[in-house]
């Protein structure tokens, strides 16, 4: 007896991998800038003043805006005045 070889019944020609439609993928998109400044927007400048004191100001490098300062504007005009003295500005006594 002989044996034929045994064929499918049907052949589902478009189930192969490679001959369907790729889905579409979903297009990248950037997210939203936060309103905040991101940490990378932000650059540390320091600065010597006249005195030969250090200012330290955290800027955001988009608007240039002065984010924070140290020493605060306020002490460093505080410090330009006649009656001041170092450590008037802080309670150090409990």
């Amino acid at each position: 007896m002989e044996t034929k070889p045994v064929m499918p019944l049907a052949m589902d020609v478009d189930s192969s991998p490679a001959q369907r439609p790729a889905k579409p993928r979903p297009v990248a998109r950037m997210p939203e800038p936060p309103a905040e400044p991101y940490q990378a927007d932000l650059r540390l400048v320091i600065e010597e003043d006249a005195n030969g004191a250090f200012v330290y100001k955290t800027i955001d490098r988009r608007t240039g805006e002065v984010m924070v300062q140290l020493p605060r504007e306020q002490l460093l005009r505080r410090r330009e005045e006649a009656d001041y003295q170092a450590g008037e500005v802080i309670r150090t006594q409990i």
